[in-house]
C-alpha cells in the first residue's frame, strides 16, 4: 500500500515495523545511534593542511600525485580537495573563440 501511494522510494514494511517496535519500547529520539567502526584517518587536519601547502607550491599536481605523496586513497585526496578546501578544476578551452572585428 505504501508503494502505491509513495512509489518505489517508500520505506519497506519491515522498516516500518522496526520503527513501531522502537517507539513502542520507549525510544522517542529519531537520531541515529552511534555506530562502531573505524574513524576517518585520511581527512585529518594535518593531511588537509599538507594538501593545502602542496597545492600552493604547485597547483598542477594531480590527485594521484597527492594521494601517493600522502599515502592515502584517491577518494580521500579528492574529498580533501573538493570538500574541505573547496577547490574545483577550471575548464580551459585550448582554442578560445576569437572575436571578429567589424572591420573584417
Amino acid at each position: 500500500m505504501l508503494v502505491e501511494v509513495y512509489g518505489v522510494d517508500a520505506v519497506s514494511k519491515k522498516c516500518v515495523f522496526e520503527w513501531f517496535k522502537r517507539f513502542r519500547d520507549g525510544k522517542e529520539d529519531v537520531k541515529d545511534e552511534p555506530r562502531s567502526g573505524r574513524p576517518p584517518m585520511s581527512t585529518t587536519p594535518d593531511n588537509i593542511e599538507r594538501v593545502r601547502r602542496m597545492l600552493a607550491d604547485d597547483r598542477r599536481l594531480s590527485l594521484r600525485m597527492i594521494a601517493e605523496e600522502l599515502k592515502i586513497s584517491l577518494d580521500s585526496a579528492s574529498n580533501i580537495i573538493h570538500e574541505h578546501l573547496q577547490k574545483r578544476k577550471k575548464k580551459v578551452c585550448a582554442f578560445p573563440t576569437l572575436r571578429r572585428s567589424s572591420n573584417v
